[in-house]
């Protein structure tokens, strides 16, 4: 069975709605998926997964200078090489995500070709689109 990790940090509960929609829609997909808020985190749920899904909301001034949360990014600073993991990054925003995907990836320690999806919602739901590609992804995973 393929594990996915679906790790997030949530202020308003939107980020944390669309990190469970996610979980669910790779559970219904066969996928045995853990979603998990990033202060409950235990390192060896990351040991078994085959992909890793992580998540926070957008911050920043309106449109520009948008950026991963600091509590998101201390966390992201003390997760290990990722390198061989399926990753996704996903994020919740009120107007734009501008910078935020390079803003997330710049506090990851893993190789570019890791970094496979990146989702983003505006009101924490999953979208068909967004069922396709990740139906794409789980698909590959052997």
């Amino acid at each position: 069975m393929k594990h996915a990790l679906v790790l997030y940090n949530s202020k308003t509960g939107t980020t944390e709605r669309f990190a469970g929609e996610i979980g669910d829609f790779l559970s219904r997909e066969g996928v045995s998926a853990k979603v998990v808020s990033i202060f409950k985190f235990d390192p060896q749920d990351l040991a078994r997964a085959d992909i890793v899904l992580l998540g926070c909301w957008t911050s920043g001034l309106m449109i520009v200078l948008q950026h991963p949360e600091r509590t998101w990014v201390e966390f992201a600073k003390t997760l290990p090489n990722l390198h061989g993991k399926k990753i996704v990054l996903f994020t919740t925003y009120t107007l734009a995500t501008g910078s935020m995907f390079s803003g997330m990836k710049k506090h990851l320690r893993c190789d570019a070709e890791d970094m496979i999806l990146e989702l983003k919602s505006r009101d924490g739901r999953l979208v068909t689109m967004q069922r396709t590609d990740l139906t794409k992804i789980i698909m590959e995973i052997p």
